[in-house]
């Protein structure tokens, strides 16, 4: 007899403080829209890494999400001090690019990414992205109001 376990992930909770990172005002606009879509509701944005990594320190997250070119420190960059800092190492981080070179790939997962989104995507890419890294999103207790770019 051959018994098979499955690893269960635990829910996302949608309290958990995601930063997102970019160096485009409308990108990171947006993703704090989708992410809200989705159901977190604690999302903080920084325009580099230097900024974000300054947040890092101020405050917990659960998840980085960034870009991975971005003038001042790149996304790459930031995932390599994170992974550096006995403190932040174990932080979740999903890098986001347009560049679908294999190459930035494998630097990302060679830095220790945990998730990667090639841009352009939707809520659903982005959700299936948190989900992976998070565990699921659980869905609404009520039918929310929807939700519009005004």
């Amino acid at each position: 007899m051959t018994t098979t376990t499955m690893t269960v992930m635990a829910a996302a909770d949608l309290n958990a403080s995601i930063l997102v990172v970019d160096d485009f005002d409308v990108v990171r606009r947006e993703m704090r829209l989708l992410l809200r879509k989705i159901g977190f509701t604690n999302v903080d944005t920084a325009e580099d890494g230097t900024e974000a990594f300054a947040k890092l320190i101020e405050k917990d997250y659960a998840l980085v999400i960034s870009d991975l070119t971005m003038n001042q420190m790149g996304g790459l960059d930031l995932l390599r001090s994170i992974r550096a800092d006995r403190a932040l190492q174990a932080l979740r981080f999903i890098m986001v690019t347009g560049h679908n070179d294999p190459l930035h790939v494998i630097a990302a997962k060679k830095a220790g990414v945990n998730g990667y989104i090639v841009k352009p995507f939707n809520a659903d890419t982005l959700r299936q992205r948190v989900e992976a890294v998070l565990g699921p999103v659980p869905p609404p207790a009520s039918s929310p109001q929807p939700l519009g770019v005004h």
